[in-house]
């Protein structure tokens, strides 16, 4: 891990995600690129040549001037953070920006407080995660400390998300970490037995290891009326510090979000959450 990119609009929940991220670079002696897009509008892109370049100006010192407050934070001290500033309009723009800085992880701040489904949803958080190759770590409340020790991951078992699985295994190399994968069975005509389940277990397996699975690694069935309740409910439960979630760029996160769900669940929405693209 070696570069994190941490967008920011200067909100509280963006220095959530900033504080965090100053954990992970001491952790693995990484750099901070921060970015904050301006977001100007077609308005003020057909103003004249001059007086563009002057509000521009102006928009450019305001940012660089709410850096100097944003970045002066006692937890980035030692850090070395880079600050940019871009009018990008369009989110995919950030995924491309990753990729040229070789970004290994992104991490943003989401609040989202009314319901799981508003995690990502509606927000520039949910467009970022749609549109980035890059893992995008979600961090909805102040986690100074940040250093996972249980991650349960959303597990379809398809040998489709095997790829999703390996990013993530790749990233959470350096933790010494436990890893739930969590299946949800869904009712009606979803619904699979228990036998059905273990063999696509057993095939998921076989092709991620080579039939052995990890010690630190543990394939969990659960019953429930949605994924996404399932998922939550199990983290609840085994009391987890991170939920991992593989991503289908623009149809995938609806998979996992969708319909109504207990208030339990809900209150667990809080829990930072990562992606993986599939």
């Amino acid at each position: 891990m070696n570069k994190i990119l941490v967008p920011v609009d200067f909100s509280e929940h963006a220095a959530y995600a900033l504080e965090v991220a100053a954990k992970l670079a001491k952790d693995f002696n990484s750099e901070i690129l921060v970015l904050h897009m301006m977001g100007l509008s077609e308005a003020y892109l057909t103003k004249s040549e001059s007086e563009e370049a002057a509000e521009a100006h102006f928009y450019m010192k305001l940012a660089k001037k709410r850096y100097e407050t944003f970045l002066d934070k006692p937890y980035l001290k030692g850090v070395k953070v880079t600050e940019m500033v871009q009018n990008y309009k369009i989110f995919s723009e950030i995924n491309e920006l990753a990729k040229e800085r070789n970004i290994d992880l992104i991490i943003m701040g989401s609040h989202g407080a009314s319901g799981v489904s508003e995690i990502f949803v509606g927000s520039n958080t949910e467009k970022v995660v749609r549109t980035s190759d890059i893992p995008v770590l979600v961090i909805k409340k102040p986690t100074p400390s940040f250093n996972p020790e249980l991650v349960v991951f959303a597990c379809d078992l398809r040998v489709e998300s095997i790829k999703a699985y390996h990013s993530a295994r790749a990233l959470f190399a350096e933790w010494n970490l436990k890893l739930h994968l969590v299946f949800v069975n869904l009712p009606n005509e979803e619904f699979m037995s228990t036998e059905e389940i273990r063999k696509k277990a057993d095939l998921f397996i076989k092709v991620a290891h080579n039939g052995e699975l990890p010690s630190n690694t543990e394939i969990i069935y659960v019953s429930d009326y949605s994924i996404e309740g399932g998922i939550f409910n199990h983290a609840n439960e085994v009391n987890a510090d991170l939920i991992a979630i593989p991503t289908h760029g623009r149809s995938g996160i609806a998979h996992f979000f969708k319909g109504s769900i207990g208030e339990d669940v809900v209150n667990h929405a809080k829990l930072p959450v990562i992606t993986f693209r599939v």
